[in-house]
């Protein structure tokens, strides 16, 4: 597992506790800190900003998941509904599209908060260097 997917996996683990996002960062860094070099932490911030995406669907489905998500459901409950109801097999059918296409975008948008947890914390890692406390 390289660094990068590490502290992705720790990120995804602050994103589960209810907590506000400086607190996430406060104690992300606080394990980036005793784990990864400060070289190791300039080249997954690279890697990293190699790999996010800086389009308007990519940042929509980051800050508003399950919103964006919410038709799907609706699809997938509205086809399980006509295809039990009416014995339709196409319904099914969109029950299981809608569910998988609402799956996928809300764990999309579960990695790329995940994604710029890291970033953040990885900034303010570097401004604290850059400017210690008296």
């Amino acid at each position: 597992m390289s660094q990068l997917e590490r502290l992705l996996k720790m990120a995804e683990d602050e994103l589960t506790e209810y907590s506000t996002d400086a607190r996430k960062i406060e104690k992300l860094r606080r394990k980036i800190g005793l784990s990864v070099s400060a070289a190791e932490q300039r080249q997954v911030k690279e890697a990293l900003l190699a790999t996010m995406q800086p389009s308007q669907i990519a940042k929509l489905v980051e800050e508003q998941r399950q919103a964006v998500a919410l038709p799907f459901w609706g699809i997938a409950g509205l086809g399980l509904l006509l295809g039990i109801s009416l014995n339709q097999p196409i319904g099914l059918l969109a029950a299981i599209g809608g569910t998988v296409a609402a799956f996928r975008i809300q764990k999309w948008g579960w990695q790329l908060q995940a994604k710029r947890l890291v970033l953040q914390t990885l900034e303010d890692i570097e401004a604290r260097i850059a400017q210690p406390n008296n």
